[in-house]
């Protein structure tokens, strides 16, 4: 047994401590010791090397430290014997960081206690290795997500509370292999519990898709568990349409952001519009709704309100298709027989001048003012959205005629009023959950996956926010009663903090929206995962709030100088390897390891239930034999 334990110390002690600065230390290693492996009891141990981790063994105390980097230096004293080996007379150099410490079999992180000079260090055994890449806590259920790629390809698994339970961070370039990670990271977890009664009923999965990558019927895990919804600003009406709750409708604030509102102005106008219940009630009953119009076509005539009087016949045509089918009509016989005011005309022609001299009303005209507008034909609409667009501009129109509002301040809303309308009417529908047998199906999906790759660059930043605002504001009721967690891929498009196209008080709704979510929705159970290949475009504040990060390849200076300044759990190693990490390999940091490693994602099995993202193949497409061609 002696001798055994002689053998081994004897192979597993590889140097000794020489420099102690804070928690850096300096190890000189044994000259027998610069091999790249060792060999033990017929198996071969990878030796001490940068990346590596060393035991620093001080009385009962071992303390666990990780290889930054090596150098060498000439030992003075071999070189100057007559007789002598080169080798031996170079030193061999480790610069180790202090990392934690093993206590009772079990690996902890930080420092206990410093080592001394002279304190023997070894290479791990087995049993201390695997302590330190020991990711599961008691009580957590693991999945395996790839293997260590500097270790022998070692397992490498994680526990479901410490990865899902927290905000996720997944960074790379394009082609490095991020949506790939995200893809097999909720796999791993679907195919574990997605046959699950209570994983159904107590948690919800929330894809932001911006380049239609998990839209195939397969990708991540079968159609059968998951709701797909490919929405289209561009097909007149729309592939699929997302469906809000009625209540989000009745919110100032939805409206503010589908509009992008001012806020001094135009937000408070719209709140008195959507809070008011006379006009809503109108518009339900054709001829109140009637009336109004034909009251407010005499107002603005008679008062000579010219602008506003053409803005009227605007609007008469807009909603033609949604209420008034004889509009066209209306107005064409509108403009056949009122006229802007000019100084050339017959006085026998002149049938009345309104008050101001702005319009003439000619007397060919076989009918009276009152009895065109009369012919005014409004039929009710049953379409939510439209009832809220005809409240706004009803409102906008009593409040400019009556001298309430100056024109110049609202009219700028009333113009992105309709061309807004339209695009959301293609891509949401408003839903009560009740009714229908397919509601009640889709239900039972707790996966959703909303594509926004035909949606145009307006909708891309409003929508998101708009599902995600209503998605963590109803799930707040709940408490923790239940699971959140929203997934969005390509996350810069919606969280960047640099755009110029959109103003900075929209701009700062949106991030803080975001950030709320990020820094108080832990309380709640919503939770974030956020993927991107351009992290320095991302809020620092919502990057600085994730727990757990995949980093892959990152080579543009500005994201890796976001990457240092906004993650702490990075060493001085792991950073260098950014760069250069190979695709498919990424730095795994947070709170749900003891310290970085760099692993080898796993490829998921089939290769249909993979993301739709893989560079274009040109020899393929273009018809070419790899093997004849030169």
């Amino acid at each position: 047994m002696n001798d055994r334990f002689i053998q081994k110390e004897s192979i597993f002690k590889v140097g000794r401590v020489i420099s102690i600065e804070g928690r850096t230390v300096k190890v000189i290693v044994n000259k027998n010791k610069n091999t790249s492996h060792l060999l033990y009891e017929g198996e071969l141990l990878k030796n001490i090397s940068v990346g590596g981790y060393i035991k620093i063994i001080k009385g009962f105390i071992r303390i666990i430290g990780k290889v930054d980097g090596e150098f060498t230096n000439e030992d003075k004293i071999i070189a100057n014997k007559e007789y002598k080996n080169e080798k031996d007379t170079i030193n061999r150099i480790l610069t180790v960081s202090l990392v934690g410490y093993i206590e009772d079999g079990e690996f902890e992180r930080g420092i206990k206690e410093l080592p001394l000079i002279d304190n023997e260090c070894y290479i791990l055994e087995k049993k201390e290795f695997e302590s330190i890449h020991n990711f599961i806590k008691d009580g957590d259920i693991s999945i395996e997500i790839g293997k260590l790629s500097l270790e022998n390809n070692t397992p490498v698994r994680v526990g479901i509370n410490s990865l899902f339970a927290s905000h996720i961070g997944i960074f790379g370039n394009t082609g490095s292999g991020k949506s790939y990670t995200l893809a097999k990271l909720y796999r791993q977890l679907f195919l574990k519990f997605s046959d699950k009664g209570t994983f159904l009923k107590n948690s919800h999965f929330f894809f932001l898709d911006f380049n239609g990558e998990y839209v195939p019927d397969d990708a991540i895990i079968d159609k059968k568990y998951k709701n797909i919804y490919r929405l289209s600003t561009h097909n007149q009406n729309g592939l699929d349409k997302y469906p809000i709750s009625e209540s989000q409708i009745q919110d100032t604030t939805f409206w503010s952001i589908i509009l992008d509102a001012t806020e001094k102005t135009q937000r408070p106008f719209l709140k008195r519009a959507i809070d008011n219940t006379y006009f809503k009630s109108i518009i339900d009953q054709p001829e109140l709704f009637k009336k109004y119009i034909v009251d407010l076509f005499k107002q603005t005539w008679i008062d000579g309100k010219g602008i506003l009087y053409g803005e009227l016949k605007n609007f008469l045509k807009e909603i033609q298709e949604d209420c008034c089918a004889n509009a066209d009509v209306v107005i064409s016989q509108l403009n056949s027989h009122v006229r802007v005011f000019t100084k050339n005309y017959s006085p026998d022609d002149i049938y009345t001048i309104s008050s101001n001299n702005t319009w003439i009303y000619y007397k060919n005209n076989p009918q009276s003012f009152d009895s065109i507008i009369e012919t005014i034909d409004i039929t009710p609409t049953k379409d939510t959205i439209i009832k809220y667009k005809l409240a706004i501009i009803l409102k906008y129109f009593d409040e400019v005629a009556s001298g309430y509002q100056n024109q110049e301040h609202l009219a700028p809303l009333i113009k992105r009023l309709e061309k807004r309308i339209d695009d959301l009417r293609k891509v949401i529908e408003v839903s009560s959950i009740e009714n229908t047998s397919e509601k009640k199906e889709e239900t039972l999906k707790n996966i959703t996956i909303v594509s926004l790759r035909d949606v145009n660059l307006e909708m891309r930043k409003m929508l998101p926010l708009l599902i995600c605002k209503e998605l963590y504001d109803s799930h707040k009721k709940n408490g923790k009663l239940s699971y959140l967690n929203i997934i969005i891929d390509e996350a810069h498009n919606i969280l960047s903090r640099d755009s110029d196209r959109e103003s900075e008080s929209w701009k700062d709704y949106r991030l803080e929206t975001f950030e709320e979510i990020i820094k108080e929705g832990r309380k709640f159970g919503v939770f974030l995962t956020i993927a991107s290949q351009r992290p320095s475009d991302i809020s620092g504040t919502i990057i600085s709030q994730l727990h757990n990060f995949f980093l892959h390849r990152l080579i543009n200076n500005k994201d890796i100088e976001a990457i240092e300044k906004s993650i702490s759990y990075l060493d001085k190693v792991s950073f260098e390897y950014l760069p250069i990490l190979p695709t498919g390999t990424c730095i795994m940091t947070g709170v749900m390891v003891n310290m970085p490693v760099v692993i080898n994602i796993n490829q998921i099995e089939e290769s249909r239930f993979e993301p739709d993202n893989k560079t274009l193949d040109l020899v393929k497409l273009w018809g070419m034999d790899k093997s004849t061609t030169t």
